[in-house]
This record gives C-alpha cells, structure tokens and sequence, in this order.
C-alpha cells in the first residue's frame, strides 16, 4: 500500500518535469532565427569568406544533405539552413574551396540520424507510449476512486497476532478475572476436550468496569495467552453518517475473522454501537441501530461463527441493549473494579521494573497511600515521579519525588506563585486544621496523611486522608463520621473567626450528597427502611445523572427534613470536638502558617508533644560546612552541588531515613 502510494504520488511530478522540458524546448526553438539561404547564395558567401562555420547533416530518407552554420556578424541566436542533393561531389567541392583558398571556417559533419534503430523507435513510439502512460495514469485514479467506494462499507477492525504480545504475567491485580477469562484460552487451545463434554464456550464476554482498570490490558493478555489471531477495534469505528455502512462493516468483520478462526475480536467502547434501541426523545439512530442489529444477528443469528470469541468492554452496561446482553450473545459478563491494597501493590511492581526507586521507596507503602486509584492512574503517578527526579537532576527517584507526583495526579500542580492575603492564609490554615482535628478524634474517620495550605488546582489547600482499612461497604456511624469530617472546615472558620467562607463549597457537596443516599438509598433515617430514590434514568437523558422519584411531594418534605437533621447532628459534633480540642486546633494550624505542609509524622508529633520535632537549619550552615555534612551521609558527587543542591539532598536523605524508621516500627 505504502509503494502505491508513493508511485501515486511521484507521476503528478513526472508529467510536470515532462510538461517544463517541452516548454523549454518551444521556448528554445521560437527565440531562433534561422535564415534560408539558396545554393548560389551559399557558395557566394562561401566564395567571399563570410562563412564563421557549417554543419552537414546527411539525410538519406529524403536523399539531401542539410547544411546549417554561422556566417560572421550573425547574432548567437542566428543561423541559416539550407538543402542539398545528396551528392558526394557536392560536398567535395565545397571542401575544396576550403582548402583551396585556405579558410578559415570550421566544418562539422555527422552520420544520418534517420539510420539509427534506437532513434527510429524512440522517435516512432515515445508519443504513442506518452500517450498511453497519460491514459492508464487517468484510468487507475478512477479505479481508485471505486476501489476506495467499495473499501467503504469493509471492516476498520485491525489484526494482531497474539505470538509475543501482552500476557497474564503483564496484567497485575486482576485473579479473579483472570481466572473468569482463562476458559477461553482453554478453548482457543483446544476446543475438542469441551465439545466432547458438550460444553458450549462462551460466545462473548463482557468486561465492564470503571475506566484505567486494565480491560483492553486483559483482553489482549487473552489473546497473547492463546497465541491466535486478535481483531480489535472501537465501537465508534461501525458508525458512519451513511445507513448500512455500519452494518456492512459487521458482516466484512465476522467474515474476516471466520477465514483466521480461531480467532479473538475485541471491542473496545462497544456502548457506542450497543445503545438501548429506539430510547430517547424521537426514538433512535437508524444506523446505529441497524449496525447493532447486524452484531446481534453475528454473534448468535441464523449462521453459525464457530471459534469466533468476542470481547467487548465499556464501563456503562447499564446503558447497552438487553438483547446484548442475553445468553447466546454476551454469556459472561466479568467486572474490573478498582484494585485494593494489594492488587495495588502488584499494578505497581509491573510499572516500576524499568524505574530506579530510592532506598526508603517501598511500594507496600505507596499503595496505602493511593487506595481508589486505577492501574493507570499508578502507573500515571510513577511516570510524573520518574518525570520530577530527571527535573531535580537525581540519580533515583525518592518519598520526596512520590509526594509531589501524588499531589499532582490528585489535585494538579502546586500553585507557589497564587498569593493569598494574611487574612485568607490564616482561614485555610485553620480550615484544613479543622479537618486534620476531627480525623484525628473519631475513631471511624480516615487517617490523616497530609494537610497542605498550598493551592492546587481549584483548591486553596487539601487534607489528604485515607480510610484505616478498605472495606466494600460503610456503617451509619461511618457515614455520620465521614459527614462529620467533611463540616469540619466550616466549624473551624465558624469558631476561630466568628464568620465562614466559600472554601467549605465541595465539602457541602460531598456530605449533601452522603446525607441525601443516607436518606433516599439506604433506609438509614426515621423515614423507614424504604428506598425512596434509584440512579437511573432514560439513556439519552442523562441516565447516569438522573434519578426516578418513587414519593409524593409530602414525602420529599420529609426527606429534606431528615437531611438537615443529618446535617446539623453532625455539624453539632464537629463543633463540640473542635471546641473541645482548640489548643490542638491553634497548634496545627500555626504549623501549617509557618511550614505549609505537615505530613503524618509531623501531626502525630504534634498530638504527642504539643510542638513541631526541633531539626536544625540546614540554610544556617556555610557551604564548607554542608559539603562536609554531605560527605559523612555518602551523597555523590557533593562537591560539583551549590548551596541549594546540597540542602535539597540531604533534607531528602533525612527523609528516607524517617521512613525506613517508621517502616522498622510497623514491622
């Protein structure tokens, strides 16, 4: 195809050079002028010396010599011409003269072109092959122009061979799909032992799950695994703005795929075609549906696609068409959720075998601290890691690196140069002080791993807190508690300054919405063990954002009552703890106006003694003595770093050592 192309290409540019070079050559020939000379006059200027030089050119076809030359005084351009018998005694005379009367004009001569077999033919064919080429050049681009018509209504789906790809050793955190899928390798491998049994393997498997959780990983891994042939493509691909291109497309796909069967197909986005059909205002898209109507009748119709298994992801399922989702069609359908602690552990163990990691880097650690977070979103943070320590010129990367990269992923980068006015910095101060308080006093609430004043993103400071353990499900107490942490911001502020602010928006959101699924989902209010609302909603009017009302108004009344009974039981406790811990609420925030960031051993030192861990200055020592220090530590290359560079390795170094201590004690 690419050779095509290129020779596509160069033909454009070959009549063009062709086209220059007959325009040069008219061009040539119109700025000559040739004069017409007869025999007498030929030999009177002969006679007379007027003749600079000639050439004589025999031409046997029409039995004359032709004679061209200069005669002195001629411009460059001039000549003259003139015809012959084709006669040696002729030309012999005129040489005669020459030597005769010893002139001085020079005479060329040459043999007859007209003899020649390679001028023959090229002067004979050149235009007929000229003309042909022009003829087949207009005659393949119409050719390609209805090839490309035709290619029109095939399949986008591209091949790949499973041989030396993607396998189960590079997909982490997922055994139990793994082991939902491993069938199907079974079955590539060698189907008999199942029909034997009249086992019928699954047509299709359904891999639903939020999005970066590894689907199109493991789908590839199956097929890696089975070493056969791997169509993939995307459901947006079937969809074109022509009825039955879509549907075309199906059929040339499971064409394709019966010739290399045994074979995978893997589509990715399949809601794209696989809507609920005629749903929505005006009922649907006619080819959309009919495409999914095709796919329907492939995967389980009136033909049979024996050895064809397809896989399919999305992470809506709730809006595809139920025909799809029937036995025969999509049999199985196998969820990939979020990993846990140490699913975590394993995503990031694959993505860190080509990274260096520092002595106190250990990724047990690092996945306590991302629970929620996907596959790509661990190997997103150990890449902006790997990123920061090529920045800062290190030779690993470090706590120090895997902070930074964890705050970046989670809230943006640091804003250092978003000024606050004293007033403001000393209200956020106090505001995530506030949070760090009640986290630190419920039993129930999340541990507290950072607290920052430094903006990121939209936020102009954050707590940073993690749940003790993970768990599946959350108690009523849990869920009071967690409302409970999210007020306290606004308490403190309310407390401190007499007056609150907007920095509590996305803390209102968030334990609105935790009060109102209390109330409406979960039964836990005096309104009874009813579940008054559901998630759900027509699928092209934002099912995923609306929700059915099962209730009178009088109810709804009642809901909002118990959601600010909620709300205020739980602002009531916030207020009570920090009014209660004041000291411990001054303290952290007077520690967060002066170091900006607190991390969880500084905070337990805090609740512990009451002040922050007394560490000399660095930025006191000279810089003989910072060189000196950095030795003794072992840091390389000490010498060639300037004041900075020394301070920012051995503050790194003091951490990893606070590390490696605090891993010695858990241990």
């Amino acid at each position: 195809m690419k050779k095509k192309n290129v020779r596509q290409g160069f033909l454009p540019y070959l009549f063009l050079i062709i086209f220059m070079i007959v325009v040069y050559v008219i061009f040539s020939s119109m700025n000559k002028k040739v004069n017409k000379l007869t025999y007498d006059e030929f030999i009177s200027d002969l006679n007379d010396n007027k003749i600079e030089e000639i050439e004589i050119i025999p031409k046997s076809r029409a039995n004359v010599y032709s004679i061209n030359g200069k005669l002195k005084g001629y411009d460059e351009n001039e000549t003259f011409a003139l015809s012959v018998p084709l006669s040696d005694s002729i030309i012999a005379d005129i040489l005669k003269v020459k030597d005769d009367d010893k002139l001085d004009f020079k005479v060329k001569t040459q043999s007859d072109p007209e003899n020649s077999t390679l001028v023959l033919i090229l002067a004979e064919l050149l235009p007929i092959v000229i003309i042909v080429g022009i003829g087949i050049w207009f005659f393949s681009r119409q050719v390609n122009v209805n090839s490309k018509s035709i290619d029109f209504g095939r399949s986008k789906a591209r091949l790949a061979n499973g041989e030396g790809g993607v396998t189960f050793k590079d997909v982490a955190g997922l055994e139990e799909e793994k082991e939902e899928v491993s069938e199907l390798i079974d079955f590539l491998k060698a189907p008999k032992k199942f029909q034997e049994m009249g086992a019928r393997i699954p047509k299709g498997v359904l891999l639903v799950g939020p999005p970066g959780t590894g689907k199109t990983l493991l789908a590839k891994a199956v097929a890696g695994e089975a070493n056969v042939p791997f169509y993939y493509i995307s459901g947006s691909d079937f969809v074109e703005l022509f009825v039955g291109i879509g549907a075309s497309r199906v059929r040339d796909m499971f064409k394709q795929a019966k010739q290399n069967a045994p074979c995978l197909i893997f589509i990715d986005e399949i809601d794209a075609v696989g809507r609920q059909r005629g749903s929505g205002i005006g009922g649907g898209h006619d080819e959309r549906e009919q495409t999914l109507n095709q796919l329907l009748t492939e995967m389980d119709g009136f033909g049979t696609n024996e050895g064809i298994i397809v896989i399919a992801a999305t992470n809506r399922a709730n809006v595809l068409d139920p025909a799809l989702l029937r036995p025969g069609r999509f049999d199985r359908q196998v969820t990939v959720n979020l990993p846990d602690i140490k699913g975590r552990e394993e995503i990031l163990a694959v993505h860190a075998r080509n990274k260096k990691l520092g002595r106190g880097v250990t990724l047990a650690n690092l996945a306590k601290r991302t629970p929620g977070f996907s596959g790509a979103d661990l190997e997103n943070l150990l890449n902006e890691a790997a990123l920061l320590t090529v920045r800062r010129n290190k030779e690993a990367i470090t706590m120090a690196e895997i902070d930074e990269a964890t705050d970046r992923v989670m809230m943006g980068p640091a804003k250092h140069s978003k000024k606050y006015t004293e007033q403001e910095k000393r209200m956020v101060a106090f505001h995530e002080a506030g949070h760090a308080v009640i986290g630190i006093k419920l039993s129930n609430a999340s541990e507290v791993q950072k607290v920052t004043i430094i903006p990121r993103g939209q936020a102009g400071g954050y707590n940073l807190m993690v749940p003790k353990e993970e768990t599946y499900t959350a108690t009523k107490s849990e869920l009071l508690e967690q409302i409970t942490g999210l007020l306290g911001g606004r308490v403190a502020e309310e407390l401190t300054f007499g007056e609150i602010s907007t920095g509590a928006h996305n803390d209102l959101e968030k334990a609105t919405k935790i009060a109102r699924s209390m109330v409406t989902e979960y039964g836990m209010s005096d309104l009874g063990l009813v579940q008054l609302e559901q998630r759900q909603g027509e699928v092209f009017l934002g099912r995923d954002y609306t929700k059915s009302r099962n209730f009178s108004n009088e109810v709804a009344h009642e809901i909002d009552i118990e959601m600010n009974k909620i709300m205020e039981n739980c602002y009531e406790q916030a207020k009570k703890i920090l009014s209660d811990e004041k000291d411990l609420l001054s303290l952290i925030a007077e520690s967060l106006l002066e170091y900006e960031t607190l991390t969880k051993e500084q905070i337990e030192y805090l609740v512990e003694n009451g002040h922050m861990p007394e560490v000399e200055s660095l930025s006191d020592f000279n810089l003989t003595e910072l060189k000196s220090r950095a030795k003794e530590a072992g840091i390389k290359g000490y010498n060639k770093l300037n004041k900075d560079e020394l301070i920012n390795a051995l503050d790194n170094l003091d951490k990893e050592n606070s590390e490696e201590k605090e891993e010695e004690k858990e241990d």
